[in-house]
């Protein structure tokens, strides 16, 4: 039997996934965006659908739909789709693609009678082509049978779906975070530390990527403490309280993140965090500098 969804909301995510599933050989029904404009480019992209600018009722004509809006937009659109469609949702399974919200996000649609859940893939998304999702992690939550049916998408991706409890789903989110983003931050805060120094932004990125992908595979080879490099990891309080110094002279931020980011490592990397972090509260109360923060790069 052929697999038939209806997609609504089609921006990176949804025209990725969905473009993904047709090549599967799922059926793309409904694809619902604000306005037919932007419906009719993702069902180009899809390379399937029917684009629909607004909730409708073609929706209906798919057993499974997907809601791939923003995390602000879920509440909204189930709510709307409970208002359009009422009983008519009974027996049907309607997933959202948050990795931040939980399957409560969906109530308004329960109350209905369809079963609800969230299926979040994870990876970044940058709304050019579409990411390779083989091999990558979907969590997935809900009700046995949305579950059942987000099981049942990522497979058909290559993915691998992992459950995880419903009322802990943000740490979830929040470790992908500081994964993806917060790793983003520090990776741009070290560049910029360098072309302050005079160095081109192709020189810093030059210097810095293969530093921190070789520690990224340290990680994965030897596990976080056989991966763990530089001052704080040998102890050299006197190094760390000398970065911290140099930092200061520059917005605040820098040096307050890597004094946060000093503390974190401590308490996760360390043998002895506490004894980690009370050299580093010794360091910390060093004199601030006088002078009023200049920028990074002038």
């Amino acid at each position: 039997m052929q697999m038939t969804l209806a997609l609504v909301g089609a921006g990176r995510v949804g025209r990725a996934l969905g473009r993904r599933l047709r090549e599967q050989g799922w059926r793309i029904s409904a694809v619902v965006t604000r306005s037919e404009a932007s419906a009719r480019r993702a069902v180009r992209f899809i390379g399937a659908g029917i684009p629909c600018a607004g909730m409708t009722r073609q929706i209906l004509a798919s057993h499974l739909i997907l809601i791939a809006v923003p995390d602000d937009a879920v509440n909204q659109v189930a709510q709307e789709l409970a208002r359009i469609s009422g009983e008519e949702l009974r027996g049907k399974t309607v997933l959202h693609t948050s990795g931040a919200l939980d399957a409560s996000a969906l109530k308004a649609v329960k109350e209905c009678g369809a079963a609800v859940g969230g299926m979040h893939p994870l990876q970044s998304f940058s709304g050019v082509g579409v990411p390779p999702l083989e091999g990558k992690v979907f969590a997935v939550e809900g009700d046995a049978a949305a579950v059942q049916a987000a099981r049942q998408i990522a497979r058909s991706l290559g993915g691998s779906p992992v459950r995880i409890p419903a009322g802990k789903k943000i740490l979830y989110h929040a470790a992908a975070a500081m994964a993806a983003g917060h790793v983003l931050a520090v990776e741009e805060a070290a560049t910029q530390l360098l072309i302050s120094l005079g160095m081109k932004r192709s020189e810093a990125t030059r210097a810095l990527l293969p530093l921190t992908r070789q520690v990224l595979d340290n990680f994965q080879r030897l596990g976080p403490r056989g991966a763990w490099t530089g001052p704080l990891a040998r102890g050299d309080y006197k190094i760390v309280g000398a970065h911290l110094r140099a930092l200061r002279e520059l917005p605040e931020e820098f040096a307050s993140a890597y004094e946060a980011l000093n503390r974190l490592a401590a308490r996760v990397l360390a043998r002895d965090a506490a004894g980690v972090i009370l050299e580093l509260e010794k360091v910390s109360v060093e004199g601030k500098p006088q002078a009023k923060a200049r920028g990074v790069n002038g």
